[in-house]
């Protein structure tokens, strides 16, 4: 006997954004390791450091911007760092934090990594929607992760860049 489940407009957009963040996700995923040898969650953390100031973060904002525990994203950085594309140093304002930064080898990783990445996103959204579709779903986004972070006491984000 199947378990009945309710359906709603919410659940139903909900079930659709997952959908397709999974299936562009693997894609992009798939595509970025044959044609750079990194993960997409390797390339999120470059991308991450790449857009932060001095292109470091402390490992605890990077473990909440990939949405990944602090053990999680500590094995993905042990990893990145004996790659040599990251390195672990001393927070200045806190000897007890730790900061990972872009090496060079990382930076230029990110920005070979960085044309396979906008590429699969051209082909495999902006192909398939309009720029205004584009628009309003990234608007729609921004204010439902805004309402988030905002609920989680985090500072909201006002530009649909950030």
């Amino acid at each position: 006997m199947a378990i009945e489940l309710k359906h709603t407009k919410a659940t139903d957009t909900w079930g659709a954004v997952l959908e397709a963040y999974g299936r562009v996700s693997r894609t992009l995923d798939r595509e970025m390791r044959a044609e750079t040898g990194l993960s997409l969650a390797w390339y999120e953390v470059l991308y991450l450091l790449a857009r932060s100031p001095d292109e470091r973060l402390r490992m605890s904002d990077l473990a909440d911007q990939t949405m990944t525990s602090r053990s999680a994203a500590t094995r993905l950085v042990d990893r990145l760092v004996r790659d040599g594309l990251v390195e672990r140093t001393t927070c200045p304002n806190d000897r007890r934090g730790t900061e990972v930064a872009l090496t060079d080898a990382g930076r230029e990783t990110f920005i070979e990594a960085g044309r396979v990445h906008l590429r699969g996103i051209e082909e495999h959204i902006g192909q398939h929607l309009t720029p205004d579709e584009m628009t309003e779903i990234t608007e729609m986004l921004w204010r439902l992760a805004n309402v988030q972070r905002g609920a989680a006491g985090i500072t909201l984000v006002s530009g649909i860049h950030q």
